[in-house]
């Protein structure tokens, strides 16, 4: 099923100008692959995107339902109980109660950040062993996303906070400082530049292949908008838990796939940019 979402995305793009190549093998990504390209290929990236989840299908869904879909479940069942129309939350007319709902809402929105940059991180893990040919396994997956939680924490705050700055005044200007930081992520997890290190290094990979970033992106978003329709079709289908269950899956899948797009493209840039080898890339992610 993956392979068959990979060609037809990549059939598609072949069809607008962005160059493809076929599927990686088994073991990652292949020499021919790993030569240097000449421009960012949107069609290449989806490719080994889906190669990657293709490859490690139980590693990934397991990762997303770990770090993404019981978070989303848990809030979800939350909001159920809290619905208005349950005579057990009476209560929610008094002062403290309402206060102990907004605290209670802070903490989750908390909890629910740091278990979305968990997932980037254990996913981004995953596609690059993978895609240097190595097997990823959960446990170096898990230890690669602890380590580097509040670096990564800081860099998602940090983007926001620039990003939201930069559009206030006009649109673009954050839509090209959230480009230039997109894969600061990866780098952080794989080059352990710090954070300031790793979205300056970041801009630098992203500077001449923005425009193809920002056709990547869109796709990512469309993708995302029609995973959401099936969420919005499973609530209105099913009720109560069953309802929050299959919301929370289909959600979790969304943000495992932007996850591995995001490592792959850091791959890509680093060939595009420097002309990575195979055995520098097997240097670098060792």
């Amino acid at each position: 099923m993956i392979g068959r979402v990979s060609s037809i995305l990549a059939d598609l793009l072949r069809g607008t100008g962005w160059p493809c190549i076929g599927q990686a093998g088994e073991g990652g990504m292949t020499s021919a692959e790993l030569a240097r390209p000449e421009s960012f290929q949107i069609g290449r990236v989806f490719n080994n995107t889906f190669s990657v989840i293709g490859r490690n299908i139980g590693l990934c869904v397991g990762l997303a339902l770990l770090f993404s879909g019981l978070p989303q479940l848990v809030t979800q069942l939350l909001r159920l109980n809290s619905h208005p129309g349950n005579p057990a939350n009476f209560a929610a007319a008094t002062t403290n109660y309402k206060i102990g709902l907004i605290v209670g809402a802070a903490v989750i929105a908390i909890l629910y950040l740091a278990f979305a940059f968990l997932l980037q991180s254990s996913v981004v893990r995953v596609a690059i062993e993978d895609l240097n040919g190595k097997k990823p396994t959960f446990g170096d997956s898990i230890a690669t996303a602890i380590r580097f939680l509040l670096p990564t924490v800081a860099i998602g705050l940090l983007v926001a906070l620039g990003v939201g700055a930069a559009s206030i005044a006009l649109l673009v200007p954050g839509i090209i400082l959230g480009l230039g930081w997109s894969v600061a992520i990866p780098v952080l997890i794989q080059e352990r530049l710090g954070v300031f290190g790793s979205m300056s290094r970041s801009r630098a990979l992203t500077k001449g292949s923005r425009w193809a970033l920002l056709g990547l992106f869109v796709i990512l978003v469309i993708i995302g908008l029609v995973i959401q329709s099936i969420s919005g079709v499973a609530v209105y289908l099913f009720h109560g838990i069953a309802a929050a269950v299959v919301a929370a899956m289909v959600q979790s899948m969304g943000s495992m796939v932007g996850s591995v797009a995001a490592a792959v493209s850091y791959v890509e840039l680093r060939q595009v940019k420097e002309g990575t080898s195979v055995d520098e890339l097997a240097e670098i992610f060792s």
